[in-house]
């Protein structure tokens, strides 16, 4: 068979990454060289499998498939169909549920996407929704708003209250909850947030939402590799719908999926995949719905369940650590992948200690802490065990992450003196030419690169920058 030449102005469609944008590919192995000499503690961030990486970088991204499997807007998709309905039935399987009972759609872009379209499904605009507060760990999407402004769409479109956590206990007040609850007649309680370090009473919440008749949402997306393997309490018995994003503890690419019921009677199957497309959303990303699919198939393994265990270890270890030189924590603890750190007896905001981190090669995010003002300048910071647990570490190599963190405070406790204020601006000044900083980040180089990297060979980066 003769084959067509290439047209002169085509030819960048055959050219490697390397080759047509050298400076987008230098980026990219910067970026590679960057998480594998780091200490990646956001708790928000994993790292994913090669599989996944490759499954996100394939020609699926040349499809269009809006609508669902079987009733597309376009033709062409008889393989996006039996790839969405392989992703379909390996969501249901990895959380152990029965597909009379539960649906999913695996099309939303994002856990905020898939978010909005939950609420777009569930409820009317302006109708009341509960959250938990940002300053107390929920998350921007389950209503979130200041004395002075709505912040998050969802709080724009929708009345909404928070409940809180206790500011002396740093648990979620229930009966609280449930007094406020009893004055605001929400018709949507949400459950789940980004910075909770403990379990979700998720049948209190069914039992205060029963006494309005309002649906609960749970919004999994920070647990939902520890849901997945039992490592956490299932939502599933007691939500109406349960959202997740699948790029945190779940290890997959960056993307969210809608749990729904299906044996409610009020149509909450038809309402979610209408309110997904094409109420929220245009054509799905398929080559993205092909890494969740691998990803599903991943988190349903024993050796996944191996890893989440490791995951509440290594978590744990590294909040004792730290309770061991004398630091407060909230909630005293954790229970699952993330340590919430209360910097404010030492008078250090989490911005400080993060840019002391980020110096070290150390990646942490500043956080609220219950109590807050400001969420600029907050007065702690989140750690989670999920991306350095995907690298192997252990419990004693989480001891020695905290001992490095420890040392971080210690540095800033010096700095913000030696600053004689505590503004940032002075504080940054401070820092200039510190050489503890300099050991520390050069003990943390040779650390972090002891140890596997997942997704790629780190012999085979071609940074153009050097640490």
């Amino acid at each position: 068979m003769s084959v067509h030449p290439i047209d002169p102005w085509n030819t960048v469609l055959h050219t490697p990454l390397e080759q047509e944008d050298k400076e987008v590919f230098d980026i990219v192995e910067n970026e590679k060289y960057r998480q594998w000499s780091g200490l990646e503690l956001i708790a928000s961030e994993n790292f994913t499998s090669q599989a996944t990486i490759e499954a996100n970088g394939t020609a699926l991204t040349n499809k269009y498939s809006e609508g669902l499997p079987g009733a597309r807007y376009y033709g062409g998709n008889e393989h996006i169909d039996e790839l969405e309905n392989l992703c379909r039935k390996r969501a249901l399987a990895a959380f152990g549920l029965n597909p009379e009972q539960w649906g999913v759609n695996v099309q939303p872009y994002s856990g905020s996407t898939a978010n909005f379209a939950a609420l777009t499904a569930l409820i009317q605009p302006q109708d009341r929704l509960m959250g938990l507060d940002l300053p107390s760990g929920g998350h921007l999407t389950h209503g979130y708003q200041t004395n002075k402004k709505k912040i998050s769409s969802s709080s724009i479109y929708f009345a909404s209250m928070p409940y809180q956590v206790d500011q002396t206990t740093g648990y979620i007040d229930y009966n609280r909850l449930e007094e406020n609850a009893a004055l605001f007649r929400p018709k949507l309680l949400i459950c789940g947030g980004s910075a909770y370090p403990r379990e979700w009473d998720y049948a209190r919440f069914r039992k205060i939402a029963d006494q309005h008749g309002a649906y609960v949402m749970c919004d999994m997306a920070h647990i939902s590799g520890l849901v997945a393997t039992s490592e956490a309490a299932s939502p599933f018995d007691f939500c109406d719908v349960v959202t997740t994003t699948t790029h945190k503890t779940l290890r997959g690419p960056r993307a969210g999926l809608i749990f729904f019921r299906r044996d409610k009677g009020d149509d909450l199957e038809n309402r979610v995949n209408q309110a997904v497309f094409p109420s929220c959303q245009g054509g799905p990303h398929n080559n993205t719905i092909a890494a969740i699919a691998v990803a599903l198939k991943q988190a349903a393994s024993p050796e996944f369940k191996q890893y989440a265990k490791q995951v509440r270890a290594n978590s744990s270890a590294l909040a004792e650590t730290l309770k061991s030189h004398g630091y407060k924590l909230a909630t005293d603890g954790t229970d699952n992948h993330l340590v919430l750190w209360d910097l404010k007896p030492q008078k250090l905001t989490g911005s400080k200690v993060e840019r002391i981190c980020d110096m070290a090669h150390i990646t942490i995010n500043k956080n609220s802490i219950a109590g807050d003002k400001s969420a600029v300048t907050p007065g702690g910071v989140r750690l989670g065990s999920s991306a350095l647990t995907s690298r192997s570490f252990k419990e004693e190599d989480f001891v020695k992450v905290a001992e490095f963190l420890h040392r971080t405070v210690q540095i800033a406790i010096a700095v913000q003196e030696k600053a004689g204020s505590k503004m940032m601006k002075d504080f940054v000044a401070a820092l200039d030419g510190n050489e503890e900083i300099a050991q520390l980040k050069k003990e943390v180089l040779e650390f972090a690169r002891s140890f596997p990297m997942p997704g790629f060979d780190p012999t085979k980066i071609k940074a153009t920058v050097q640490y």
